[in-house]
């Protein structure tokens, strides 16, 4: 509905004469010195395309999944959105909150109802033309949390399923654009394994956590990090290489290998009993746990 009426309003006289810029809003009170205060960003910045408010939560404190989802925007505010700001680099539009460059809208090819993340939609295809956003988190926009599991699971859905449809629609148009959103587009094949990998290295940060609570044996651990690099290179440049020696202690990482098998184990039991397929995660979470068990991560160098 709201898609509809914006689509509606764009084309609309009033929207031409305003010609330069568009506020945003949706079921959120916006005060009239918000746009007072972000439009000065449009105007001494041509490059500047959506100034973005920071939402307050006037229902936090309803209830501990309220406070819960609190902590998490919390951390998309302040951390996600202040530093993609402070970078000029791609962070999303969050819907409301927000002053757009009418131009800037028109050149992205306007308002788009193909998912159910428009907002994302509209700036994705804004920072792909080359323009920047600025988050302002001293304007404060005042928002409810979804207070019910069921309408917390709604919104969640509608948040991870609406980007993935995204991307499978504009996948190719992100790859192909010079000004990709993406920090290294020519690793983008190794997505599929650079999620497991991530839960693979996730365990020895729990674990370093944990060490460092307790205070536990490895607590003031420090080795020197090593780099190989051009280092190594010269290193054998130098000297006749000599026929490496592999010790097994060496190779094999036991904690990955258990955890690999665990989670092989119960792929094999999904394959048997169960009925949502999740054992195709489970079998790439275990092939990513093997193959760091193995070893054949990165560059394995014996000992000489």
């Amino acid at each position: 509905m709201f898609s509809g009426m914006l689509k509606f309003m764009l084309k609309s006289q009033f929207a031409k004469e305003l010609s330069t810029f568009f506020y945003s809003e949706t079921a959120y009170r916006i005060a009239l010195v918000m746009t007072v205060q972000s439009v000065p960003f449009l105007v001494h910045n041509p490059e500047i395309a959506l100034v973005q408010a920071r939402w307050k939560f006037a229902n936090a404190d309803v209830c501990m999944m309220t406070r819960m989802q609190e902590m998490s925007l919390d951390y998309h505010f302040r951390v996600e959105q202040e530093v993609g700001s402070a970078t000029y680099a791609f962070f999303g539009f969050n819907g409301t909150a927000g002053v757009w460059r009418i131009s800037a809208l028109n050149e992205a090819g306007g308002w788009k109802d193909r998912t159910t993340v428009e907002d994302m939609d509209l700036a994705v295809r804004a920072s792909l033309k080359g323009w920047k956003f600025v988050y302002v988190g001293d304007l404060k926009v005042k928002n409810e949390l979804p207070s019910t599991f069921k309408a917390y699971c709604y919104q969640q859905h509608r948040w991870s399923c609406g980007p993935a449809n995204l991307f499978r629609k504009m996948a190719t148009e992100i790859m192909r654009n010079k000004k990709s959103l993406f920090g290294t587009p020519r690793s983008l094949h190794l997505l599929v394994f650079w999620i497991p990998f991530e839960n693979v290295m996730s365990l020895h940060r729990t674990k370093a956590t944990f060490i460092g609570l307790l205070e536990a044996g490895r607590v003031n651990e420090w080795v020197v990090t090593e780099k190989l690099g051009d280092a190594l290179k010269t290193k054998l440049g130098s000297k006749a290489p000599k026929k490496a020696r592999i010790r097994i202690g060496e190779r094999l990482h036991l904690l990955e290998l258990v955890f690999g098998a665990y989670f092989f184990f119960y792929g094999c039991y999904d394959v048997a009993f169960g009925k949502n397929r999740y054992y195709i995660y489970l079998f790439l979470q275990s092939m990513a746990f093997f193959i760091a068990g193995f070893g054949y991560v990165g560059t394995f160098v014996p000992s000489s």
